[in-house]
């Protein structure tokens, strides 16, 4: 299968999602990938942090610091640095992370979720999680090997560094790498969107350029415009929905106002 992928059908986005699963050492289907949807095909990697603009990655430092100072009380993360990243990422504040999943079929869900792009392909990126291990740095890799773990905890992550500047210090050279967090199951949110993030050494540095250089390491799945209705349907069905991955009211009111709404809606100009 091609790095680039569009299927036709149903029964062809299986088996795409699905893709390389089988493991030969221990003789289970365990995918080594991680996934992100995204509505429009054309979105590239980036960060909350660099959809800010100016000189982000000079606000960076103030965001984390300030969110840790006012959001203490509410939070209660104590004073590891991933922890309180991990969180802040989770409750929207611009961060270097990126979201990822587990799941392909909740890959899909966001994919498919805005109803303003069904006119538009959307696309599912898978990332070899595992091999990108390969590029870590001998200190990070110890650590992955003495867990027999694929992606780092907070905990682990903390025992050879506890900052940004002592995470790009572990670099050699010029060369960035990406590192796979999973974050405590601080709510019910994180644990039903089988949640993890990805995390480059330099906030400038975009995960997808990265890969250009990394063929190996990824896949890309075109979601056509004309299938998104099939899945939101079957994904529906199979209770993969905003009332599921967002407990509350909030995600239960995002539920019911996409089941029903028309199939090709009308939106006046500038509503949202």
């Amino acid at each position: 299968m091609p790095a680039e992928y569009r299927p036709q059908s149903w029964q062809d986005l299986q088996e795409a999602l699905f893709r390389d699963s089988w493991s030969e050492d221990i003789q289970r289907y365990r995918s080594p990938y991680a996934y992100r949807g995204l509505s429009d095909h054309f979105y590239q990697l980036k960060t909350r942090l660099m959809r800010l603009g100016g000189e982000y990655q000079l606000l960076e430092k103030h965001l984390l610091r300030n969110f840790r100072k006012y959001g203490y009380k509410a939070s209660n993360q104590g004073d590891s640095f991933w922890k309180w990243l991990a969180v802040a990422q989770h409750h929207g504040l611009p961060t270097r992370l990126l979201d990822w999943t587990y799941s392909p079929y909740i890959a899909l869900h966001f994919a498919t979720a805005n109803l303003l792009k069904y006119q538009t392909d959307g696309v599912i990126w898978g990332i070899n999680y595992r091999k990108t291990n390969e590029y870590l740095p001998k200190a990070l890799k110890e650590i992955i090997d003495e867990e027999g773990a694929s992606s780092f905890t907070t905990t682990m992550l903390n025992r050879v560094c506890s900052s940004f500047n002592e995470l790009d210090h572990l670099k050699i050279g010029e060369k960035d790498f990406v590192v796979f967090l999973e974050p405590p199951s601080i709510d019910e949110r994180i644990v039903n969107q089988f949640a993890l993030f990805s995390m480059m050494t330099d906030a400038e540095a975009r995960l997808d350029r990265w890969l250009e250089e990394r063929s190996h390491l990824y896949y890309k799945i075109i979601i056509p415009a004309a299938l998104k209705w099939e899945i939101r349907d079957k994904l529906d069905q199979a209770n993969i929905t905003e009332r599921v991955l967002f407990p509350g009211l909030d995600g239960l009111s995002a539920w019911l106002t996409r089941h029903y709404s028309p199939k090709s809606p009308h939106y006046p100009d500038g509503e949202h």
